[in-house]
């Protein structure tokens, strides 16, 4: 069977688009004219990102009472998270929309129909791509704003976000401790066998992780096809909602299982979780059902310049690097860089903070019922 690879060296999709107004968005200036109006493909580029998952925010010196009304009443208002409409940095709003939604540099892009504009951004976060205005009709075109799959998730990203935007002002609000917090949102977690109409979600999900992603690796349709009909082999996708709303799928996990060992070959969850604890919460789960099945587990893990979080969780579950016998049937790491840890696995209490369902994982020799 063919494994997965390493992602080689495509354009890195752009997970957020950071617009201008004045002569970017729409013809003309708010303060010389009241009555701007889009240009006119602006709406269509900006309802097809919207719908591919492609997040968009402002970064616009004007005044933001009256740039906010006239995005009202132009119908375009809620297309756009943490918009920053003041007078400071155009940089200063990129890099601060960026921390908010905890992306990369590298996934933020920046329009703007001034060169000076695109000159200070691109001096200041030098990983951002930077357009100009007159790039805008064919965005839609360029490969680093054409993801591979659009999923139900993917179409919803947009109100997910804005949900979690709701859900931190609470959390600010709040005066216990975290933990006290994440008991009142009724989290629900459920991991599950993942079917061919989720394989679109699960191959997004091992192209848009970067900081929860184990190994870096890219599983493509085609082998995660080859996997679900391995009796061997566990494809689970985790999907997280609380009373605010859904998250979505937010994690995915495969598994190989042998008689004496089960070999996490990846863990990879969305950022978004990160403060939910929602991948120590997957390897309790496993490490739980591995001691009930009596064997060790192993896990492939790559270090990155972004995955240190994942690699804590790991370390903070108990895996290290010593070797255990019983491994002797798996085979050696495939990719560069690819260390293997494990774990000699004990019964572990439920999680305090969510509710938790998932499937009993099969004896290996026997294969799934789906």
């Amino acid at each position: 069977m063919t494994e997965g690879k390493p992602v080689s060296e495509p354009p890195v999709a752009v997970k957020c688009l950071v617009w201008d107004l004045d002569n970017t968005l729409w013809r003309g200036t708010l303060l010389e004219d009241d009555e701007v109006l889009p240009f006119e493909v602006v709406r269509d580029v900006i309802t097809t990102l919207d719908e591919r998952g492609i997040l968009q925010s402002i970064a616009s010196k004007n005044d933001h009472d009256h740039a906010w009304s006239r995005l009202q009443a132009l119908g375009l208002a809620d297309y756009f998270v943490l918009p920053h409409i003041g007078w400071g940095p155009k940089s200063t709003s990129v890099r601060d929309i960026a921390e908010r939604l905890n992306f990369a540099h590298r996934t933020m892009a920046f329009i703007d129909d001034q060169p000076a504009e695109r000159a200070e951004v691109a001096y200041q976060l030098p990983e951002v791509r930077c357009y100009s205005a007159e790039d805008v009709a064919r965005l839609t075109a360029l490969p680093e704003f054409s993801p591979a799959v659009v999923t139900v998730d993917s179409r919803q990203r947009r109100t997910m976000y804005q949900s979690g935007f709701r859900r931190d002002a609470e959390r600010a609000g709040f005066s216990g401790p975290d933990e006290e917090f994440l008991r009142t949102l009724d989290i629900r977690m459920d991991i599950a066998r993942a079917t061919e109409r989720e394989l679109s979600r699960v191959e997004e999900l091992t192209l848009r992780t970067s900081q929860m992603n184990a190994t870096g690796v890219h599983y493509s349709d085609a082998v995660l096809r080859g996997l679900l009909t391995d009796p061997a082999h566990e494809v689970l996708v985790i999907t997280m909602a609380d009373r605010f709303g859904p998250h979505g799928a937010v994690g995915i996990v495969l598994l190989e299982k042998h008689p004496a060992v089960w070999h996490l070959k990846l863990l990879a969850t969305s950022c978004r979780v990160v403060s939910y604890g929602a991948g120590t919460t997957v390897l309790g789960w496993l490490a739980d059902r591995a001691a009930h099945a009596g064997v060790h587990l192993a896990a492939d893990f790559r270090r990155t310049d972004r995955n240190r979080m994942m690699e804590v969780a790991y370390r903070f579950a108990g895996f290290a690097e010593a070797d255990c016998a019983c491994t002797g049937a798996l085979a050696a790491p495939g990719e560069e860089g690819v260390e293997r840890l494990h774990l000699t696995p004990a019964p572990q209490p439920p999680p305090t903070t969510l509710r938790l369902t998932a499937p009993e994982l099969a004896d290996a020799a026997l294969p799934h019922s789906r």
